[in-house]
């Protein structure tokens, strides 16, 4: 097949903003420089072409982020971003959320990423606890497909296909054992959708929701400069945006701030490559849109060719001129706004025409579709070049069932065309209610001019909690009327509207664990209470215990004066005589104002993404178990800000103290009996390069050094270690991903495996997500190997677990996830960790 560099076809940018039904919601944004004529011509752009294509991914990240910018900011082709997981079994590089707490940043950080770029986000995870998620590292997309449900996810993809009905089909990823199986998994359903989309048998209950199959026109998979079909310049130099869709791309990727992504990219060319995999009958060409219908008037010349469609090829043509005259009339806002609105009026009547045909099915719901998509656009081009601004103001974004609030919808005139008619509309749940306080239609409204309602809207008594993945609860719909259309504008407000628990319980410590072995200490809950009802509120907290449990004092008052306040009641509890090992939950309860709370909810708040909540269970984890700690035992712990082991060694009795960096660098080292650097500790604590011959001191005057894993990648060098480590690259195949996978001790009677601790193959039981990462390939022969272990049918490593004598002390390197064991209270993973940082003593 012939190579052929995509032809630029306008070199400026466009823009499409993620869309409920018919109407583009206007987020409240921080003003940028690249406002005004930039976000205009962004707006109109995307009506130049009737294209769309699709990038399928696994995780937030995946997406093809500057091939997304050409497309879409570029081309102003309709493009969709389908990703399946939210990213929850990764790693956190800006705080302390793990498991569906960071799920929820990163989905976040995805809705941020895609309004860069511009591209429709579709997630195939759908829910908390979601059969699609990310368990972590996978090494084949069958295993993958076995844990996600591949029926579940299948359906799924084949259902976003239907919605966004693509031209074009592009998966980030192929299936190659070189990478990492979620991403292999989602090559496969990509590839194998491709023809099932377009199969009526396929998921044939679709058709009850509205969806009919879609035969997509071309498949391409990632390629390479050797050998490719398409070589996508997105080093190409915007001149009105002022950057190449490279680093616009990557401006996108910096919004992936939990898991440090972006790069700074210099100008100039830079390419991405395509394969073409597959193509539908005719639509062959040498690039994405080769044969494909790409504008109005390519759509208008198919339609001619059927029967009865010469009427239709005429609205299609007349659309065609309105677009060229709306890119004509740029940069002038009041001429661009009587194009746009003139081509909204000529949509909507091609719509009419479109249905009243005698076209079939097929081509009439394919002409509805691509008609659909221009009303988007057109509503977004309505809004920018009219300079209106909408918002929707509530009292409080802070609710409780039952309560009734304010919200204030408002839209304000920054253009020299004056506005027919103001209609300003709120939206709320079903079972919710918003009633007008006044006016909400407004006749005419002039340049520096607002027009305002207000509603009283009323929460209901049985109102769902907040939940992060829902559509905002409340939204308002601003239309306009001018030149003789009208225009529909969705506003959301700055942060979301949540319905909170009335009592927000948080519960310390969420998990802890109790000591078999010494069945006579308590455990000691604090549970922190913050009052969202509008006023005072006395609340009585207690704790739903297991049987024969027993807490002291059975509950506590506690009086909030005003909505905000908090406070907080102490608590002792007792397990009943003859515990047995074992996971135990201990669940906060407040009963005041005639409701009953268990939850609690986590507030998540950062720059980049805003404000969201995170509503869960205000639960305690007891795990109960035999556990030896030395007395008097000191650890300095070293935290790259990926860990929390620090606080549970705290809770099972270890005294640690959290290193700085002076203390690092000069402080008194040999005060502690152990220290632990956390995961990839080198990387981001620069001191502990420039200070790593003192560590190396400490442990040969005696100290007992505990490094966990790094990558090659966090200024981690084989000579850091007391005797070289060299880490194993590939990563993909330096781990162990089967966390029940055989654990061999190969040295039983070493003091990690008997002191203070017994452990037993018994200790390697019931571990969660992994065993190992970035496991050393070389290490000296000083070095004990502690254990081997590997996944299932490969060879197994013996570099997981070193350690060695060094001077009178002890150097340990461990690439166990111990990160993720201690915190899930695995048992055993915990004896271990104690043992090995019990060996200074």
């Amino acid at each position: 097949m012939r190579k052929r560099t995509y032809p630029k076809l306008f070199s400026l940018l466009a823009v499409f903003v993620l869309a409920v039904g018919l109407v583009l919601p206007l987020s409240p944004q921080t003003a940028h420089a690249d406002r005004g004529v930039v976000d205009l011509w962004k707006a109109i752009k995307p009506l130049t072409t009737i294209a769309s294509a699709m990038n399928t991914g696994a995780h937030p990240d995946d997406e093809h982020s500057a091939m997304l910018a050409y497309l879409a900011l570029g081309l102003g082709v309709d493009t969709s971003s389908i990703i399946a997981n939210r990213g929850e079994g990764g790693q956190n590089e800006i705080g302390s959320e793990l498991n569906q707490a960071l799920g929820i940043i990163r989905t976040r950080e995805l809705e941020e990423a895609s309004k860069v770029t511009h591209v429709k986000l579709g997630i195939l995870s759908e829910d908390m606890d979601d059969p699609i998620y990310d368990f972590g590292f996978s090494k084949s997309p069958d295993e993958t497909l076995s844990k996600w449900g591949e029926e579940v996810v299948y359906e799924r993809l084949i259902r976003k296909i239907r919605e966004h009905r693509p031209d074009v089909l592009i998966p980030a990823f192929l299936d190659v054992p070189s990478t990492h199986g979620h991403h292999r998994a989602i090559n496969v359903i990509t590839v194998r959708a491709f023809e099932d989309a377009a199969d009526p048998a396929v998921f044939p209950q679709h058709r009850e929701q509205g969806l009919s199959p879609w035969q997509v026109k071309k498949l391409y998979v990632p390629a390479t400069e050797k050998d490719y079909d398409v070589r996508v310049p997105v080093g190409e130099y915007d001149e009105i945006y002022g950057a190449s869709y490279l680093q616009l791309g990557e401006e996108s990727r910096f919004m992936h701030k939990s898991q440090g992504m972006g790069r700074h990219y210099d100008e100039g060319p830079s390419y991405s490559y395509y394969k073409l995999e597959k193509a539908a009958a005719g639509a062959e060409g040498p690039d994405f849109f080769a044969g494909i219908a790409y504008t109005f008037k390519d759509l208008a010349d198919e339609v001619r060719k059927t029967p009865g469609g010469g009427k239709l090829a005429a609205d299609l043509d007349r659309l065609q001129k309105d677009a060229d005259e709306v890119i004509a009339a740029y940069p002038h806002f009041a001429r661009v706004a009587e194009k746009v609105h003139r081509m909204l009026a000529d949509v909507l009547q091609t719509k009419a025409a479109v249905q009243a045909s005698s076209l079939g099915a097929d081509a009439k719901r394919d002409l509805l579709h691509r008609l659909a998509v221009k009303e988007e656009q057109l509503n977004k081009a309505s809004a920018e070049s009219l300079s209106l601004v909408a918002k929707v103001k509530p009292e409080s974004g802070e609710l409780v069932a039952g309560q009734k609030t304010r919200v204030t919808v408002s839209a304000y005139n920054g253009g020299t065309v004056t506005w027919d008619q103001v209609t300003l509309g709120l939206n709320v749940p079903a079972g919710w209610s918003a009633r007008p306080l006044g006016e909400t239609r407004i006749r005419q409204l002039g340049y520096n001019q607002w027009a305002r309602a207000e509603y009283e809207v009323t929460v209901p008594a049985d109102a769902a909690y907040f939940h992060p993945y829902r559509p905002p609860a409340v939204t308002a719909d601003v239309e306009v009327t001018a030149f003789g259309a009208t225009s529909v504008t969705r506003a959301v407000p700055a942060d979301p509207v949540a319905v909170l628990p009335g009592f927000a319980l948080a519960a310390s410590p969420s998990a802890t664990v109790w000591n078999t072995l010494k069945p006579e200490e308590a455990i000691p809950v604090k549970v922190t209470v913050k009052n969202y009802h509008p006023g005072k509120a006395d609340a009585q907290i207690a704790l739903d215990l297991p049987p024969g449990w027993a807490a002291e004092p059975k509950s506590a008052p506690l009086t909030f004066a005003a909505k905000g306040e908090t406070k907080s009641a102490a608590f002792t509890v007792k397990p009943s005589a003859g515990v047995k090992p074992g996971s135990y939950a201990i669940t906060a309860v407040a009963r005041g104002n005639g409701k009953e709370s268990r939850h609690g909810a986590q507030l998540i708040r950062y720059p980049h993404i805003g404000t969201t909540y995170f509503v869960q269970s205000a639960a305690v984890t007891v795990q109960a178990f035999d556990l030896k700690v030395p007395e008097g035992l000191k650890v300095g712990y070293v935290s790259s800000g990926f860990d929390n082991i620090d606080q549970y060694l705290q809770q099972v009795g270890v005294d640690v103290t959290l290193l700085g960096a002076k203390d690092i660098e000069s402080g008194d080292l040999s005060q502690y009996d152990t220290i632990v650097l956390g995961i990839r500790a080198y990387g981001f604590r620069p001191e502990l390069t420039a200070s790593n011959a003192r560590l190396l001191k400490y442990v040969e005057d005696g100290g007992n050094l505990v490094v966990q894993y790094h990558k090659p990648e966090d200024n981690w060098k084989p000579e850091l270690a007391p005797y070289p480590i060299t880490i194993g690259t590939p990563l993909i195949q330096w781990r162990v991903t089967d966390e029940n996978s055989k654990v061999t001790m190969l040295a039983p009677d070493h003091p990690i495996f008997q002191t203070p601790n017994t452990i037993t193959d018994a200790d390697w039981d019931h571990w969660v997500q992994d065993r190992s990462a970035y496991n050393p390939a070389q290490w000296g022969d000083e070095y004990v190997e502690l254990i081997k272990n590997g996944d299932p049918g490969e060879k197994e490593f013996t570099g997981t677990f070193l350690t060695a004598k060094y001077g009178k002390g002890t150097y340990t390197y461990s690439s166990l996830v111990w990160y993720r064991e201690i915190p899930a209270l695995v048992p055993g993973a915990i004896r271990i960790f104690v043992n090995m940082v019990s060996l200074g003593q």
